[in-house]
């Protein structure tokens, strides 16, 4: 059984069998629950329709949360978009309305998938649908495509941590922005190191984002930070698609989020008690919701 213990033996084995890193993944993953290819592809597409679905959930002019903090912002940046005044044209877009949209509807208590936690949740889907839609990519290649997302989300929690409240946001939209611009490499053509050199960029551009959610609340900042994930997972992508290499391995990055993580107070680690949380609106909008301490 692969055991995931690090991208670069993903993309070695993948190099010496010539195959993608998806292709690699789903046999192991095939063989290792003792079930066909096939039936481990359809437990994949799954997932891919309840990304489409929470798309589309998510897209709604007066949805609040639960809490009333959010909601709408999807639908905003669709009239924006339809309208052609969003600045970097309807790809991004797009993206940025995925990746809302998925957020909200999971701050509305909707089924999200999450990849690699609800509170990154928007932003592997938001990536994969975006280019799906321009590129015309086959549904086949973007579904085999999350398969190697996953393999990058099973490898960063096995060498550093995917939990906000272990390692910050780093680790939550770090590792989801890195699986995003892992699957669209991929899916747009990528060799499995140019898939690596997406993953390294992409934990790169996020080191040391902290987790510091207003009134412990998985929203402010959450939702907003999953478009700026897509944003980093394209700017990654797109990189590594045009040949520009990471100096720091992908393992290495991975090693260094750890480590920035470990030495990360604890205020800044989901628990709500400092950054964005601690500020004098974030304090204010705590007493809102759940009233006087």
């Amino acid at each position: 059984m692969f055991k995931y213990d690090s991208i670069a033996d993903l993309v070695s084995a993948a190099e010496k069998e010539n195959v993608r890193i998806s292709d690699l993944v789903i046999k192991e993953q095939a063989e290792a629950r003792e079930c066909s290819v096939e039936e481990m592809y359809n437990k994949m597409h799954k997932s891919f329709k309840v990304m489409i679905e929470a798309v589309e959930k998510g897209i709604v002019k007066d949805s609040r949360s639960v809490s009333g903090l959010t909601g709408g912002s999807a639908w905003k940046m669709r009239e924006q978009v339809a309208a052609g005044k969003n600045i970097c044209g309807p790809v991004f877009g797009n993206a940025m309305i995925m990746a809302l949209a998925v957020s909200e509807t999971n701050a509305c208590m909707g089924k999200i998938v999450a990849a690699p936690t609800a509170g990154s949740c928007g932003i592997l889907p938001a990536a994969i649908l975006s280019v799906m839609d321009d590129r015309k990519i086959p549904e086949k290649d973007v579904v085999m495509g999350m398969f190697t997302a996953s393999a990058i989300g099973l490898v960063a929690a096995n060498k550093a941590s995917i939990a906000g409240a272990e390692g910050g946001c780093q680790a939550e939209c770090g590792v989801g922005s890195a699986m995003a611009a892992a699957a669209v490499t991929e899916m747009c053509g990528g060799t499995p190191q140019m898939v690596s050199d997406a993953c390294a960029i992409a934990i790169k551009n996020i080191l040391g984002l902290v987790c510091d959610p207003v009134a412990g609340l998985v929203e402010i900042p959450c939702i907003k930070r999953n478009a700026m994930g897509t944003a980093n997972a394209f700017t990654a992508a797109e990189l590594a698609l045009a040949g520009i290499t990471s100096a720091i391995p992908a393992d290495e990055t991975l090693w260094a989020m750890k480590k920035v993580g470990d030495s990360m107070s604890s205020a800044l680690k989901e628990t709500g008690e400092g950054g964005l949380a601690a500020t004098p609106t974030g304090k204010r909008l705590k007493v809102q919701v759940f009233g006087e301490e």
